[in-house]
C-alpha cells in the first residue's frame, strides 16, 4: 500500500531517455514528478522548463528535500550503483535503466542496500517491454510457428554527435557498446529460448565509426530451448531493430521501429511458387505497416520508445498492485554476469591497442593532425631530421608506430585529457589537426574545442611555442573588391556561420589562440596556408569550386585566380614559424603567387589523377538564383542552407601580401604550385626538393 493518495518521483539523469521516462509518467494519474537531477545543472532545468518539473537539482542527494518516494535513475551504468545505494538510503524505491549495473559486483551492492533497507528494485530492460516483443511472444505460446528452434536479432545504432569534452564511457571504453546494445541481445534470447547457458562474443574494430573503437560484435548464446545469433553494429546501415525466430512451421520477423510482426508459413507446392507468394505477403503487410506506424505516432496511440514507456508504466503498476516486477533484480544481475567477461577484455584490448597508459619520454615537437596530408609531411620532416617527435592521432597508425623513435599518442582532440597527455613534456606544438567534414559537433569538438584544449595544455605545461595552423579562409571575402591585395590585418569574416562549418570552425579556433596570447601569456604563431597542392591533394577541390553529387560546380566560368601554396613550402614555413626568433604572437600568410586559374587547376587534376570528379560550369547568376529559391526552406527547417548568397559573394579572387613571411620566416617559395598545372614536367615533390630535403632545422 502507498503512504500517500500520490507517489513522488525524482529523476536522476537529463539525457535523451529522460523525455521517455517523463511522458510515461505523465499517463500515470497518481503520479506526481517531484524534481529532476543532472551533474549538469544547466540540462537538468532546459529539462525541467520544457516539461514544467517543478525543480532541477545538481545531485541527487540536493533533491532530498523534495521528498520523492521512487527515483528513475538514467544515468551511464557506472553511476547506477553508488546512485541506487543513496536512494535506498533516502527512503525511496528505484527504477534504473538497462544494464543494471557494469559489473555483477555492483549489482551485488545493489541486491544487498535493497534487502538492506525494505525497498524494491527493478531494472527497466525495455527491449522486452517492448508491445511489439509481447505481440510476437504471445504468437509463439499460441503455437503460430510450431516448435520455435533459433532466434537472430540484428541490431545496428550510433551514438549521439562527440561536441567535446571529457570522452563518454560509450568512446572511452571497448566493451561499452556490448554493455549498452548486448543487454537487449542477451534479454531477447531469453525472453524467446529460455535461459542462457553458454555465450559467445566476438568484437573487431572495422575503422568505420571515429569514436565507437569495436563498433561491431557478433556473437551466440546457447539457451535452455534452443541456440541464438546477435549482430550488432554502430558503421552497418541503415539502422535496423529486427528479430527473426525461426520455428518448425513457420518463422517470425518483427521489426521493432516498424512495429511489426510477420509470420511467413510453409505452404504446401513448389519452392519457387511458395517463396514467391510469401514474398508478396510480405511485401503487402509492409506497404500496410508503414503508414499505420505512421499514423498511429502522429495520433499519439503510439509513443516513441514504446518499449521504454512500458516498462516505466509496468514497473508503477507492480509497485502499486504486487505480483511480479518487469525485471527482478536477480534477472538484472545475470545478464550483467554474462555480459562482464566480454566487456572486461574488450576495454583492455582497446587500451593496449592504444597504448593508453604508455609512458612517455620528453619531445622536441608535438603534431597534432599526423594522419593528414599536412600533418604528415611535417611529421616526415621533422623526424627524419633527427627530433624527438611525438604524434596525437585518433585511431590506431600502425604505419606510425613503425617508425623508430616516434611517440603515438592516441585520442580526441576533444578531449582534454588525452591532450594534457600528448602535450606534457614537449617543447613545441604544430598544432595541425582540426576537423575537415561531418556535422557542427564534430567540427566543434575537433577545431574549436580541440584548440582550446591544445592551448589549455601549452599554458598548463609550459610549451615553449604554440604553431597553429589556420586558414585564410578566416578573412572577409564578400566586402573586398575583385584583386584586392590583403596581408596579415585584413578584415576578419564576420558572417562565418554563412560560409560553412570549416569557416566557422577555423575562425573560432584562431580566436582561442590569439586571445590566448593576449591575455594568457601564451607563446604562439599563427600560420594560415592558402589552398594546398602537391601529393595527395590532386582531387581537393579547388577554391570556388563546390563539390557536389560525385561533380565540381564551378562557379562561373573558371577564370577565378586560386590562392596555391606546395605542401613542401607550407612545411617549410611551420617549420620557421616553429623556429624564428621574435615572432611569437605574429600571423603569417602562406600563398606563393602563382597565378592559377580554377580551369587550369581543373586540368591539371585530371592530367593526374584519374579520380578527378567531372567538372560544370555554372553562371553565378544561376546559382544566386538558386540561393534564392533555398533561404525560404532555410528559414522553415532553422537551418543554413548548403548554398547562400552570401557563399557566393565570398567567392572572390584576393592577392595576398606575404611579405611578412619573407621578412620574418626567411619563407621565399620557389614557386612549386605552378609545376602542378604543368604535371608532365615531372613529378611534384623530388624536383623541387622533397618536404625533408626543404626541412629547416
Amino acid at each position: 500500500m502507498r503512504a500517500s493518495p500520490e507517489v513522488r518521483v525524482g529523476l536522476v539523469g537529463a539525457g535523451y531517455v529522460s523525455a521517455h521516462h517523463i511522458r510515461a509518467l505523465g499517463t500515470l494519474p497518481a503520479v506526481r514528478i517531484v524534481g529532476i537531477a543532472d551533474v549538469s545543472i544547466a540540462h537538468a532545468q532546459a529539462l525541467a522548463r520544457r516539461f514544467a518539473i517543478p525543480a532541477a537539482f545538481d545531485s541527487l542527494s540536493a533533491m532530498r528535500d523534495a521528498r520523492p518516494e521512487v527515483i528513475h535513475i538514467l544515468t551511464p551504468p557506472a553511476s547506477h550503483a553508488p546512485l541506487a545505494i543513496d536512494a535506498f538510503a533516502m527512503g525511496c524505491d528505484v527504477l534504473v535503466e538497462k544494464p543494471m549495473a557494469p559489473t555483477a559486483a555492483d549489482c551485488d551492492a545493489m541486491i544487498a542496500a535493497a534487502h538492506r533497507t525494505g525497498r524494491r528494485l527493478s531494472v527497466n530492460h525495455s527491449a522486452i517491454e517492448d508491445p511489439v516483443v509481447v505481440r510476437a511472444l504471445e504468437l509463439i505460446r499460441s503455437g503460430a510457428l510450431g516448435d520455435v528452434l533459433a532466434v537472430d536479432f540484428h541490431r545496428t545504432s550510433d551514438y549521439l554527435p562527440y561536441s567535446g569534452g571529457p570522452l563518454p564511457d560509450s568512446f572511452r571504453r571497448g566493451g561499452y557498446p556490448f554493455l549498452d546494445i548486448g543487454i537487449h541481445a542477451l534479454s531477447l534470447m531469453e525472453a524467446f529460448l529460455g535461459r542462457i547457458r553458454h555465450l559467445d562474443a566476438r568484437y573487431r574494430s572495422t575503422g568505420t565509426d571515429p569514436h565507437v573503437y569495436f563498433d561491431e560484435w557478433r556473437g551466440t548464446a546457447s539457451c535452455e530451448r534452443g541456440d541464438g545469433a546477435f549482430f550488432l553494429s554502430w558503421s552497418a546501415r541503415p539502422i535496423r531493430n529486427e528479430i527473426f525466430v525461426h520455428g518448425t512451421r513457420g518463422e517470425l520477423h518483427v521489426d521493432c521501429f516498424l512495429q511489426s510482426c510477420q509470420v511467413t508459413r510453409s505452404w504446401p507446392g513448389p519452392k519457387p511458387v511458395t517463396a514467391g507468394v510469401s514474398a508478396l505477403a510480405r511485401a503487402a503487410r509492409t506497404l500496410w505497416d508503414v503508414p499505420n506506424t505512421t499514423w498511429r505516432l502522429a495520433t499519439g496511440a503510439l509513443t516513441p520508445s514504446p518499449g521504454i514507456h512500458a516498462g516505466v508504466v509496468r514497473f508503477h503498476h507492480w509497485r502499486t498492485n504486487g505480483g511480479e516486477p518487469p525485471t527482478t533484480m536477480d534477472d538484472g544481475r545475470r545478464l550483467v554476469a554474462w555480459l562482464e567477461p566480454f566487456c572486461r577484455r574488450a576495454d583492455a584490448d582497446r587500451d593496449a591497442r592504444l597504448k593508453v597508459d604508455r609512458s612517455l619520454e620528453p619531445a622536441d615537437v608535438l603534431i597534432t593532425g599526423a594522419s593528414g596530408r599536412l600533418g604528415r609531411a611535417l611529421l616526415n620532416c621533422l623526424h627524419g631530421s633527427g627530433a624527438r617527435v611525438r604524434v596525437l592521432v585518433r585511431r590506431r597508425a600502425l604505419d606510425l608506430e613503425r617508425l623508430p623513435g616516434l611517440q603515438v599518442v592516441y585520442g580526441e582532440l576533444g578531449d582534454p585529457e588525452a591532450v594534457d597527455r600528448a602535450v606534457a613534456g614537449v617543447r613545441v606544438v604544430y598544432h595541425a589537426g582540426a576537423a575537415m567534414s561531418g556535422s557542427w559537433p564534430a567540427f566543434h569538438a575537433g577545431t574549436v574545442r580541440g584548440t582550446a584544449n591544445i592551448v589549455d595544455a601549452c599554458i598548463a605545461h609550459g610549451v615553449e611555442r604554440l604553431v597553429h595552423v589556420s586558414s585564410v579562409t578566416v578573412l572577409d571575402y564578400a566586402s573586398q573588391p575583385p584583386g584586392a591585395v590583403v596581408d596579415e590585418g585584413a578584415p576578419l569574416e564576420p558572417r562565418p556561420e554563412l560560409r560553412g562549418f570549416y569557416t566557422q570552425a577555423k575562425l573560432a579556433a584562431e580566436q582561442i589562440v590569439l586571445d590566448a596570447v593576449r591575455t594568457r601569456t601564451l607563446r604562439a604563431v599563427v600560420v594560415r596556408p592558402g589552398q594546398i597542392v602537391g601529393p595527395g591533394y590532386e582531387t581537393a577541390s579547388p577554391y570556388g569550386v563546390i563539390a557536389i553529387g560525385g561533380r565540381w560546380l564551378v562557379v562561373g566560368a573558371g577564370r577565378l585566380t586560386l590562392p596555391l601554396v606546395h605542401l613542401n613550402d607550407v612545411v617549410d614555413g611551420l617549420i620557421a614559424a616553429g623556429s624564428r626568433a621574435g615572432v611569437c604572437g605574429a600571423i603569417f600568410h602562406l600563398v606563393d603567387g602563382t597565378s592559377v586559374t580554377q580551369r587550369e587547376y581543373i586540368s591539371a587534376s585530371r592530367t593526374t589523377s584519374a579520380a578527378s570528379p567531372p567538372a560544370v560550369y555554372v553562371p553565378r547568376i544561376a546559382l544566386l538564383a538558386a540561393a534564392a529559391a533555398l533561404a525560404p526552406v532555410g528559414y522553415l527547417l532553422n537551418r543554413t542552407p548548403p548554398l547562400t548568397g552570401y557563399r557566393l559573394r565570398s567567392i572572390n579572387a584576393l592577392s595576398f601580401d606575404c611579405s611578412a613571411a619573407r621578412q620574418r620566416l626567411g619563407w621565399n617559395p620557389p614557386l612549386r604550385s605552378l609545376r602542378f598545372v604543368h604535371a608532365h614536367d615531372e613529378e611534384l615533390g623530388p624536383a623541387a626538393g622533397t618536404a625533408e630535403q626543404q626541412c629547416v632545422s
